[in-house]
């Protein structure tokens, strides 16, 4: 093997062994910090893999941030299970049963998001807002939460029910996490010391109550 090739051969065998060694990147590591803020909360609710799950990816500490964020994923889900709803509609054309389910679930899930709205309003960018209109949120994320249940409690086909509820079930838990987590505010706020009081009375005396208050 002459010179130039020897040069050439060894500049490759130096190029590849460099490749092979290089560190990859590291993502940044979750926090003690933020793992202590994700337990704290989801501490009040049942599911708590789920909730953990849902917190894990967000970069902040902050209480506040995690907290909303939670209920950001359950709009999220109530708009997912819209869109599965409207995706399974023409499977069931012909069928009149599942088209009025399916239609009945639609203007559930849209008055959800009417709430969503609504609670977004009340719950403010922090905690301190959120304690101040506690009552106004806990009551919003307790109508979200009895929309989906009201959908599927109305569905008898049990082929129907599991198909729609493996579409929508997802915002039916996010839901419910969120509903724990505002029921459970005050263990929060203690869990983090955050000297803050709840209002425990109704602040949405412009508003007229959910739908779901006139069925339960």
């Amino acid at each position: 093997m002459n010179t130039p090739i020897k040069l050439a051969f060894l500049i490759l065998c130096i190029a590849l062994t460099a490749t092979a060694y290089v560190v990859p990147t590291k993502r940044d590591a979750v926090t003690p910090e933020h793992e202590k803020a994700v337990a704290g909360i989801c501490s009040v609710v049942q599911d708590k893999r789920l909730c953990s799950i849902t917190l894990r990816n967000v970069p902040s500490d902050d209480p506040a941030v995690l907290v909303r964020y939670l209920a950001t994923a359950a709009e999220t889900s109530v708009r997912k299970g819209l869109k599965f709803l409207g995706d399974i509609k023409p499977k069931y054309k012909g069928n009149a049963f599942a088209t009025n389910v399916i239609a009945g679930c639609e203007k559930q899930l849209h008055n959800a998001l009417d709430d969503f709205a609504d609670f977004w309003k009340a719950a403010g960018k922090n905690l301190t807002s959120m304690a101040e209109n506690y009552f106004t949120c806990k009551k919003k994320m307790t109508s979200i939460f009895t929309y989906h249940s009201t959908c599927l409690d109305d569905i008898y086909d049990k082929t129907l029910l599991k198909e729609v509820e493996g579409g929508i079930g997802l915002g039916k838990r996010m839901s419910g996490e969120s509903v724990d987590v505002f029921d459970g505010m005050g263990k929060v706020f203690n869990t983090f010391n955050i000297k803050t009081k709840l209002n425990q009375k109704d602040t949405d005396t412009l508003l007229p109550p959910p739908l779901s208050f006139y069925y339960y």
